[in-house]
């Protein structure tokens, strides 16, 4: 049948994200980076993610397609997150980096607060594209590193967008997808923490491989952490 349905622009995706979590019915998925059409039949036609996309890269069109399934898309809610859950979608929070500025506390708070400035933050996850990388310093860290100190979000992540990984348990090599990111995305700076046990040093070789090819000169510094939290180098 012919009916209205979305088209996405490769050329003006930006990787965000925005389309994908605005998508209730799932329709819309991250693919390398860029957002596509995964299923005819679960896009509704009512265009939820139209005004969630910061660049205009979708439109609606008629073609033909599939009919809308709402049986299907009730049957992939109740399967929760299988296969692609929105708690992956990347999103902006508090103050862009560019601002050179870490988020404030909020009125009437008091205490820590978070200094997390996107989401997620597990590289396996992030887009390589993303608004919020723009004029951003990065902070590539093992995933033990923010549980030795108690002040790494005031001392590591303020102002800084984190990326996460374990190079010991996390599937395949980071520099291809570090690479990508640097090469694509203005970032400023690039600080790599690590703990000092020996498998930690993967992260901190994918961190130079990828600045060595992204052809970029970026600043970088590698701070190591021993077990106990105390700086080491």
């Amino acid at each position: 049948m012919v009916r209205r349905i979305i088209q996405i622009d490769q050329e003006k995706c930006n990787g965000c994200g925005a389309c994908a979590a605005a998508c209730h019915e799932g329709a819309i998925g991250m693919v390398n980076g860029k957002a596509q059409l995964l299923r005819d039949d679960y896009c509704d036609g009512l265009g939820d993610c139209l005004p969630t996309c910061p660049t205009g890269a979708i439109t609606f069109v008629e073609r033909e397609a599939a009919a809308y399934d709402e049986a299907a898309v009730q049957a992939r809610r109740a399967a929760a997150c299988s296969g692609g859950c929105p708690g992956s979608a990347a999103r902006s929070l508090h103050t862009a980096p560019a601002a050179a500025q870490a988020p404030a506390v909020p009125a009437g708070q008091s205490g820590p607060v978070s200094r997390l400035m996107q989401w997620p933050v597990q590289l396996k996850l992030l887009p390589v594209e993303a608004p919020f990388y723009q004029g951003a310093k990065l902070l590539i860290a093992a995933d033990c590193t923010a549980f030795s100190r108690a002040d790494f979000h005031e001392r590591f992540m303020r102002g800084r967008i984190t990326v996460i990984g374990c190079p010991k348990l996390d599937e395949g090599d980071y520099a291809e997808k570090l690479t990508e990111i640097l090469r694509r995305n203005d970032i400023r700076e690039v600080l790599v923490v690590r703990m000092e046990v020996p498998c930690c040093g993967g992260i901190q070789r994918a961190a130079e491989t990828a600045l060595q090819k992204s052809g970029k000169f970026i600043p970088w510094q590698v701070v190591t952490l021993g077990r106990d939290g105390n700086i080491l180098d």
